[in-house]
């Protein structure tokens, strides 16, 4: 993987508010250059030995391989959960100017 291939990053949060809340710190940040927030969805799963349900909003944060390290770290920090899903995937293609403008907004806060 380069150091500009896009890459695209998956969270969920407990509420709207905190989606809003962490995705403007990333942004103002420079470590991401669009944010999509979902949704809320039914998230099921199993936690310190107990079955939970529980409603999430899913986040989609654009970045850059080199912002990703960046990114999550600072993702993690700001997130409420004790164990923050992120999971990165990279990019395999897509539309080469909207690449082009993500590698661009998230070199702005590198120089």
């Amino acid at each position: 993987m380069q150091s500009d291939d896009v890459v695209l990053v998956l969270t969920s949060t407990p509420d709207l508010e905190c989606a809003k809340t962490i995705a403007r710190q990333l942004l103002a940040e420079g470590l991401a250059a669009c944010i999509n927030i979902g949704s809320p969805v039914l998230s099921l799963y199993e936690w310190e030995s107990t079955m939970h349900e529980s409603e999430e909003i899913p986040v989609m944060i654009k970045t850059t391989a080199t912002r990703q390290a960046l990114l999550v770290d600072r993702l993690i920090a700001l997130h409420p959960y004790e164990l923050p899903e992120a999971l990165v995937l990279p990019a395999t293609g897509g539309h080469a100017p909207y690449l082009a403008w993500v590698q661009q907004q998230t070199k702005k806060a590198l120089g």
